[in-house]
Formats: structure tokens, sequence, C-alpha cells
């Protein structure tokens, strides 16, 4: 078998092309991926010198192999780096994990009187979209603060072409009542104007506007319209006053990075049409500790590359590679992007509100991961653990008088609650009411699968039940063998108060007793009132999709047609259950035969 060469040496046959190189470690798992703009040099130099940065060094001694893949240009490497790292998560790169749709404004066009909206997804239909803003709410809050200016219609459409008469948008003035006529396309487009104006930053363009319609309704004596338009310009006055920002009409993402103690925070301040349309935060996982300059120049691609991207993005460090940068985002995006850490005016208030922001929200997340980590750390005490619980999990069944049955599973990590690993158990052939069946099946069929290697197993299992669930999750988990972990349960107590919990240690005789201030007890009454939250909201999703379900749906030779025809024939579910096998098998396709098949499902005599 030939031998795999040295890294070095396979680095010094590398083209001096652009391109992107993937590290591999002795497993064959991709640990970095980069860019360069000559793969030889950039490669060649993670071999030919001692490196200061110890995350560099470690990574280097664990690299056993090198791919590439040569690229027509720098930017084009940059875009392809961006690609592979969100695909790959090398362990060594600084990774962005939020990946969540932004939403827009929209404001429809081709119509007589256009609608404006909330909007998030794919922007295909025909129209003009605004932002993107970082939250559901910011939109929102736009939007009402828009249609007390400008009074458009935010109905859909099916809605607003059903209307005979006004609607109570109109009545309490955020609607002019276009559905029913009471203004007419040419007045409802000069609004339509006007709001595009607003949520381009054209603020004083439309108050100069306003204003002369003001002054010539007054001269016609129209002073009820003169009164309107002095509303106008009032509320758009009041709103550049909030903001703070007065003749400033650019699309700008400001976005300033504080770390400490291992942890990163970037703050991105949005601001669309000159206006502050909030706030968001973003904790990239770092491979080790490192320098604002390049978390925000890992950030910036990732982030924009595969979304909107502003014309101008301001950011709190320079970044190396900036006019690559703007040359791939400019290809990206189709329009000239500027990146610029030197700013004055109202760009230098933006930055420092951005950093201030950053700062504290970094100093938050600080104080809350230390928080849970002394909590997970009394809890280590308190029930007398060999070792820090790293992961926990907690398990419990929810149903209606023992219908629709369902057990969740929730999890915990040392950064909290780890949602994607969140599991439901829709219960089967366990009589409705046997909390105690119901439990075991769940916590089979989960270990089962954690027996498999199709998931992690936990340092702490948490049961919500007394000593009759414990000892049935022990027999359950006796008969899969699986050993060495602890497992509690958390009983409510005679007065069932938040506080007065009984804790049961599985293979300890004596419960435990918390004070109602402890730090474990809190952590567990957390992870416990979680897993309820999830349990209820399982088995009401199951609840409901039970009762909406049809028994005409279990008979195979009945399809949608039919049933169609049987419900429509005799006025719905209820009259049907009244006919006999005579009146069914009258109703055109539906045999003797299947109507007794019919009658039998619907009065439950269907094996």
């Amino acid at each position: 078998m030939t031998e795999r060469p040295e890294p070095k040496a396979i680095a010094a046959r590398l083209p001096p092309r652009p391109g992107v190189y993937r590290m591999l470690d002795a497993a064959g798992q991709v640990i970095y991926v980069g860019k360069a703009g000559s793969l030889r040099r950039r490669v060649g130099s993670y071999f030919s010198k001692r490196h200061d940065s110890p995350k560099v060094a470690r990574m280097v001694a664990q690299v056993a192999d090198i791919e590439v893949t040569v690229t027509a240009s720098e930017s084009e490497a940059l875009i392809l780096e961006n690609s592979l790292i969100k695909s790959l998560r090398p362990r060594y790169n600084i990774m962005l994990r939020d990946d969540k749709s932004y939403p827009y404004i929209y404001l429809s066009k081709g119509e007589a009187f256009p609608r404006l909206a909330f909007h998030r997804g794919a922007r295909k239909a025909p129209g003009r979209y605004f932002g993107p803003y970082p939250s559901a709410g910011a939109v929102r809050d736009s939007l009402a603060l828009m249609q007390r200016i400008f009074p458009l219609r935010q109905c859909e459409d099916a809605v607003f072409r059903a209307r005979t008469r006004p609607c109570l948008q109109y009545q309490i003035k955020r609607c002019t009542g276009p559905c029913v006529g009471l203004i007419g396309p040419d007045d409802y487009a000069v609004d339509v104007r006007h709001a595009e104006l607003f949520l381009e930053g054209k603020n004083e363009l439309v108050i100069g506007e306003l204003a002369a319609q003001m002054s010539q309704a007054a001269a016609l004596l129209d002073f009820e319209q003169a009164a309107r338009l002095r509303d106008q310009i009032g509320a758009l006055r009041r709103v550049q006053e909030q903001q703070g920002i007065e003749g400033v009409d650019a699309d700008v993402d400001v976005i300033a990075c504080a770390s400490r103690q291992g942890v990163a925070c970037v703050e991105v301040l949005f601001i669309r049409g000159g206006r502050s349309v909030g706030t968001r935060s973003f904790f990239p996982r770092l491979a080790d500790d490192a320098e604002p300059d390049s978390v925000l120049a890992a950030f910036v691609p990732q982030h924009y590359l595969d979304g909107e991207v502003p014309a101008e993005i301001v950011l709190s460090h320079a970044v190396s590679d900036q006019a690559l940068l703007e040359t791939a985002l400019a290809e990206v995006s189709g329009h000239k992007v500027r990146l610029t850490a030197a700013v004055r005016g109202d760009r230098a208030k933006w930055l420092r509100l951005a950093r201030t922001n950053a700062a504290l929200v970094l100093g938050r997340r600080l104080a809350s991961s230390a928080s849970l980590r002394e909590r997970y750390e009394a809890l280590q005490e308190a029930l007398g653990l060999d070792s820090l619980p790293q992961r926990l999990e907690c398990f419990d069944i929810s149903h209606t008088m023992g219908e629709a049955p369902v057990a969740s599973c929730v999890v915990f990590d040392a950064d909290g609650p780890a949602k994607s690993d969140y599991r439901r158990f829709n219960i089967e052939g366990v009589t409705g009411g046997d909390d105690y069946g119901a439990m075991a099946q769940a916590i089979e069929r989960r270990y089962t699968r954690l027996q498999k290697g199709e998931g992690k197993f936990p340092d702490l299992l948490l049961i919500d039940g007394g000593a009759g669930q414990l000892g049935r999750v022990k027999a359950v988990l006796d008969e899969l063998q699986v050993s060495g972990l602890a497992v509690l349960g958390v009983a409510k107590g005679e007065t069932r108060r938040p506080g007065a919990e009984t804790l049961l240690l599985m293979g300890r005789e004596q419960p435990i007793f918390l004070p109602p201030d402890s730090p474990a007890l809190h952590l567990i009454q957390h992870i416990r009132d979680e897993a309820h939250r999830f349990a209820i909201a399982g088995h009401r999703g199951r609840r409901q999709r039970a009762r909406n379900h049809s028994p005409l749906e279990d008979i195979p030779q009945l399809g949608p047609k039919r049933r169609r025809l049987l419900l429509t024939r005799f006025g719905g579910l209820q009259e049907l259950r009244r006919a006999g096998v005579d009146d069914l098998a009258q109703v055109p396709g539906i045999s003797h035969s299947l109507a007794q098949t019919v009658y039998d499902a619907l009065h439950g005599e269907l094996a």
C-alpha cells in the first residue's frame, strides 16, 4: 500500500493559484477550511514556521491530509469557502449558528389598491420588499406605525375582494376603505407613493409634498383634509425625533463584536431607510479564543453571501481582505457594497450604540452561563454524583382522561435547553390513563435507540413521578442492560406546591429534600417544567388531529370522491350516522356491501 505523503510535502506541490483548501485529521474528518490567493504559499505557511497561536499550532499538529479545489478567482474561493464551512462545520473554523430567514415589509404591485404586509420566505410575488428587518416584532411595529400615517390596506386579497362593508381597521382610521370604494385609486396611489418614500428614508420629501397639499386644501377651504394632512406631518416629525436621525436615507448594517472568556457576541444594528429598526445578537462558535477582527472576518461572509446585502456595512474592527469581501458581496448582491470601520457623524453614533449593546449582551450571556454552571455544580453536590453532569434528560407524560397520550423527552446540556435533541413519543397499546405503562414504553423506545448509537446518553435521567414510576423505569433499563446511569424521580410532594418536591435517587433508600431556594432544585424544576410544557403541546396536537379524523377515512374502498358524495348527500357526518344500510346503498357508486362496511365503521363495528 502506498504511504500517504506528509502534509508539508503535499503543500509544496500545490499550484500557486487561488482556491480553497481543506485540512483533514487522521480519521479523515475535515477540521479546517480556508481560502487562498495562492494555495501553495498559504497552505505552505502552516508548515514552514512556528505558530504563536495555540489554536493554529494544535490544528497543524492534527493535520494528516490536505484537499484543495482550484477556483478562477479569489472572490470565487471566498464564496466556495463559505459554502463548505456551512456544510462541513469544521472544528477549527469560527462558525455562525443562526440561519433564520429575515422578515420583510412587502408592498404589492399591479393592483389598483396595493397591499402593505408582513412577509417571510421566498420573494417571488410581484412588488417591492423592504428590509430585511431583525425580527417579526420589528416588522409589525413598523407596519403599525405606517398604518397610523399612511392607512393602506393590510388584508389578504381574498378578504379584500369579499368585503361588502368596511372592517374595524376603517373604523379606527387605520385603513381608508378601498374594499368598498370609500377612496379612489388616484388618492390611494398618493398614499402608496408616500409609504414607499417613507420606507426608503425620504421623510423630508414626503413632508414637503404633504405640506404643499395641506396649503392647497386650506386655500380651497377644505379644512378637514388640511387637518388630516397636518396630523400626518406631525406624526412623521415625531418619528424622526424618536429615531434621532434626520436627513439620512441609507440602508446600513452596523456590526460590533465583543469577546471575552472564549465567548464572542456579534451585535447587528439594522438601519433601513435611515431609521433604526432593531438589533439582533449572534454568538458564533469559536474554536478557541479569537480576536474580534477575526470573528468579524468570518461572520461577514457567512452572514451575507447567502442573504440580503445592504449597500453599506459598518464594522467595529477593521478586517483583513476587506477589498476581497467587498468584491464578493458585490458579485452576489448585484450592487456595490462598502465595508468600513472608520466612520464619523451619524454612523459613529450608531457604532457606539452597537458596541454598547454587544458588551451588555455578552455580559448577560456570561453571567447566565456562570449561573447555569453553578446550578449544575449544586445539583452534583445535592445528589452526590461522582462528576459534574454535562447532559440531562427529563421525561413526562401528558393525556386527557387517557386520550391521545404523549411522552416528552427534553435535553439540557452545558448551554441550557438543547431543543434540537428534544423528542416526543406517541404512546400506543397502553391502557388509557396508565402513566406507568406509558413511561415504560417511552423509556424503552428512547434507550433502545441510544443503545444502537442513535444519540448521546445523558449523565442524569429525570422522571416526573414518584417511586412507582422509578420502579418501572428501573425495570426497563435493566432489561435493556443500561448501567451506570443516575436516575432521579421528581415527586410533587404532599402539598403539590413548587419547592416541596420529593427527590428519589435510584439506588438510594432515603428521599432527598432540598430547600426552596436551592439552585439545584431550581434547575430540576426548570427541566421538569420544560418537559411538562413540551408534553402538553404534543398531546394537544395529537388530540386535535384525532378529533378531526373521520371514520370514513379508515375505509380503504372509500376514496375522497365517494366520501365527499356521502357527506354532501346526507348533510354531514351526524346525519350520515343516522342513515341505514339501504339509505347508504342508494347513493351512486355505493354498493350494498360497501354500504354495510360504511355503516359498521360509523357505528364502531368495523374490525
